[in-house]
C-alpha cells in the first residue's frame, strides 16, 4: 500500500493505491475531493444528459407563439422544466440509486465501479431518445465505426448525437404548438385588413383571442402530457 500525503493536510491521506489482487482504490479524502469537483459540473450534465433540453425549448417556443415575450418569466419556465425533467427521468435515477449509489454508500462497491454502473441506464435513456441517424453521423465525423453495439459506444459520441436529437424533436414539437396560433394571427389580420384598419396591429387583438383558445383548451395540461409522452 502506497500513501502520498501533501504537507497541507498534514498526516490526511489524500492519495491512497491498494495493491491487493491486481486492484486500486482511491482513499476517502480523494474520493470526497472527486465528488465535490464533480458537482461544478452537474449543470453541464443536467443540460446534455437529460430531458431539460428538450423541455425548456418547447416551453420558450409556446412561449413565443402566444406572443407574451415574458409571462410567464424565465425563473417559472425553468422552475417548471426543472421539476418536468426530475418527474421524467425518476425511473433512471432511481437505477442510478439502487444499482451504484446505494451499494457505494455501504461500500460494497469502489467509486470507479459505482460511476461505471451508475453510466448504464443513463446510457440506456440517452440511445432511446437518439435517432440513429444522428448517431450515425456523429460516428462518421469522430472516426468510429458505425456498426458499434450500444455499450461500445463512446460518451464523447453520444452526447451530441443525443443533443442533436433533442433539438430536433423541440423544434418539431414547438412547430406543431405554433400552427393554431398562427391561424389566429392570419384570420385576425385578414379581417382587419378588411375592414380598412391597417394601422392596427394584429397582435393586439390576437393575443385575447389566443390566450382564451389556449385557457379552453387546458394548453398547459396538453403541453406537459406532450412532452411528457414524447419521452416514451
Amino acid at each position: 500500500m502506497l500513501l502520498f500525503a501533501p504537507a497541507a493536510l498534514g498526516n490526511i491521506p489524500l492519495f491512497q493505491m491498494t495493491q491487493a489482487s491486481g486492484g486500486q482504490e482511491y482513499s476517502a479524502s480523494l474520493q470526497i475531493l472527486l465528488l465535490l469537483t464533480s458537482l461544478s459540473f452537474l449543470p453541464a450534465v443536467l443540460l446534455v444528459m437529460t430531458s431539460f433540453t428538450r423541455i425548456i425549448i418547447v416551453l420558450s417556443l409556446l412561449r413565443q407563439a402566444l406572443g407574451v415575450q415574458q409571462i410567464p418569466p424565465n425563473p417559472v419556465l425553468v422552475g417548471l422544466a426543472l421539476f418536468l425533467t426530475l418527474f421524467i427521468m425518476q425511473p433512471v435515477l432511481d437505477q442510478v440509486y439502487v444499482q451504484a449509489v446505494e451499494p457505494y454508500m455501504q461500500e460494497e462497491m469502489t467509486l470507479k465501479e459505482a460511476a461505471s454502473v451508475a453510466s448504464v441506464p443513463v446510457r440506456g435513456f440517452m440511445l432511446r431518445q437518439t435517432r440513429e441517424s444522428d448517431l450515425v453521423r456523429m460516428l462518421e465525423i469522430s472516426g468510429n465505426p458505425t456498426q458499434l453495439s450500444a455499450d461500445e459506444i463512446p460518451f464523447s459520441v453520444l452526447i451530441p448525437s443525443f443533443i442533436l436529437s433533442e433539438l430536433k424533436t423541440a423544434f418539431q414539437i414547438g412547430f406543431m404548438l405554433f400552427i393554431p396560433f398562427l391561424v389566429i394571427d392570419m384570420v385576425v389580420a385578414s379581417v382587419l385588413m378588411a375592414m380598412g384598419m391597417m394601422m392596427l396591429s394584429p397582435l393586439v387583438i390576437s393575443l385575447p383571442f389566443k390566450l382564451m383558445l389556449f385557457v379552453l383548451a387546458d394548453g398547459w395540461g396538453m403541453t406537459v402530457g406532450t412532452l411528457a409522452a414524447s419521452f416514451g
